[in-house]
């Protein structure tokens, strides 16, 4: 089984909006369905489980049933952090899921994720035990302590850029969650920070500069703007 576990917690302070970021309405759908859409499609994808802003709940319930997404089977409330929202949905998913299973985590405001990536994150992990959706940097890289200034550049080949969907097996990335808890472990930025902490050895799959995550309102102008670009070219 393949469950996507979908990180909708973040309330979008840096959007300053009334609304999170992951809720508003873009082409009069909100950014998470989306999302959402893209998982519902798939055809490897067996069901979704969403940890959700805490009060949302209900409401992307209601929308989930408006737009046909019917795989989303769980929904859980939030925690404190990324690291814990995802602990959250994984403990969930504990009644479901066998250790061989696989789970692909993904920022609910991540729209743009394509089915090919979805797709070789899910063979990556079935060969190697993880997939990690990345890119290499294209850009210059320099380190700096401040924001300011910088005095040393990092070689842009020893560089991944690493998204989402990252996926797992079920039972690796539980125990994972677990033993970070246990080691006091409690503020990974994403779930590969974590396993790297740990210790793991992780493996890239396919991914696009076009999957972008929306943070800002600049974001949500660039995803409209690939939004409109990839409908133009599905109807040629």
């Amino acid at each position: 089984m393949n469950v996507a576990l979908i990180l909708a917690g973040g309330s979008g302070k840096r959007t300053e909006q009334d609304i999170p970021k992951q809720f508003m309405n873009v082409f009069d759908k909100p950014i998470i369905i989306h999302t959402l859409e893209v998982f519902q499609k798939h055809p490897d994808i067996d069901g979704i489980i969403v940890s959700c802003l805490e009060g949302w709940e209900e409401i992307l319930q209601a929308y989930a049933r408006q737009y046909g997404i019917e795989k989303l089977k769980w929904v859980v409330s939030d925690g404190e952090n990324g690291q814990a929202s995802a602990r959250k949905a994984l403990l969930e998913l504990q009644k479901v899921c066998s250790k061989e299973d696989i789970v692909l985590i993904h920022d609910a405001v991540r729209p743009m994720v394509s089915a090919d990536i979805i797709s070789d994150c899910i063979v990556t992990c079935k060969k190697y035990g993880s997939g990690l959706s990345a890119i290499r940097c294209q850009e210059t890289i320099m380190r700096t302590d401040d924001g300011t200034c910088g005095e040393e550049s990092i070689h842009r080949d020893d560089i991944m850029r690493v998204m989402t969907p990252q996926a797992y097996r079920y039972g690796k990335v539980m125990q994972a969650h677990l033993e970070a808890l246990e080691r006091g472990i409690v503020n990974a930025v994403y779930t590969n920070t974590l396993m790297l902490e740990l210790g793991e050895r992780l493996y890239f799959s396919k991914g696009s500069a076009k999957n972008i995550k929306i943070t800002t309102l600049e974001d949500i102008e660039i995803f409209k703007a690939l939004y409109v670009t990839e409908r133009e070219d599905w109807m040629k």
